[in-house]
């Protein structure tokens, strides 16, 4: 049976308030209206309008060809069936090249209903971090696998596993806070450093593939609905079990991050 628990108004200041009490927040990607409000019902805090659309909807082999278009018509779908959550977009690949580029774009997204954007990349990025917080346009710091930069890492690998590479990302997400980033995504690390992160930052931490000891927990909506075409070690079918189809996955979703069965030990990276 449905809960029907969508949130009020998330905001920053709620998950920062979520980080202080030592509790989990919710996160779920979405690209159309109709999930949005599934979404907002379950009680996820935060939409990430992802550039992982290029993958589980166009049907590429990466993030690569999706487009400043591409972007703002699904954040402008997203928004019409936002029910009080935060919505975070992708700034997609190659979209934040220089600093007018980035101005021009990340204010598009904004101007589209996004609360926050999204870029992927180290301490490369601290200028263009600084440059967005400056404006008031809050960001989101996307480190560890970097699908952006799957042509240069080689493939969708684990990163951080030796300890000069995990030393660097935590050294590079200190900088990044100190920058102005107002949350971080760790994507695909070690469930060790995905906890030390999070304990060295005073912002939240947001974990896909990064352990259950980060602030968030985010899931594209299909692996959480079992129809993506890969499924990585770090993802669950929620529709499997589920009593109320979609919707109950989603809550299902909802309700063992937010109790910290998921992510569990065979989800981790060791």
């Amino acid at each position: 049976m449905s809960t029907q628990t969508h949130n009020a108004n998330v905001t920053l200041t709620t998950l920062f308030k979520i980080k202080e009490r030592g509790e989990k927040f919710v996160c779920m990607t979405a690209y159309d209206a109709c999930f949005a409000s599934i979404l907002g019902d379950a009680g996820v805090e935060v939409i990430l309008v992802g550039d992982s659309l290029g993958m589980v909807l166009q049907g590429h082999d990466s993030t690569l060809p999706v487009t400043m278009d591409d972007m703002i018509y699904h954040m402008q779908c997203v928004k019409r069936g936002n029910k009080g959550a935060l919505l975070v977009a992708d700034l997609p690949f190659m979209s934040y090249a220089s600093e007018t580029q980035t101005l021009e774009n990340a204010a598009a997204l904004m101007r589209a209903g996004a609360h926050m954007v999204k870029l992927e990349g180290g301490a490369w990025i601290e200028n263009t971090t600084r440059l967005l917080a400056e404006r008031g346009i809050p960001v989101c710091a996307h480190m560890g696998l970097t699908p952006q930069s799957v042509n240069r890492i080689g493939g969708f690998h684990v990163q951080g596993r030796d300890t000069g590479q995990a030393d660097g990302i935590i050294a590079e997400a200190k900088l990044l806070e100190d920058a102005g980033a107002s949350t971080l995504l760790l994507e695909c690390v070690p469930r060790s450093l995905g906890k030390t992160v999070t304990d060295s930052l005073n912002i939240p931490v947001i974990g896909i593939g990064a352990g259950p000891d980060t602030t968030g927990q985010i899931m594209v909506l299909h692996d959480v609905l079992g129809v993506s075409v890969i499924s990585p070690k770090f993802v669950k079918n929620f529709l499997l079990d589920s009593k109320n189809g979609i919707p109950g996955a989603i809550e299902d979703y909802v309700q063992a991050v937010k109790s910290q069965s998921f992510p569990a030990d065979e989800h981790c990276f060791n």
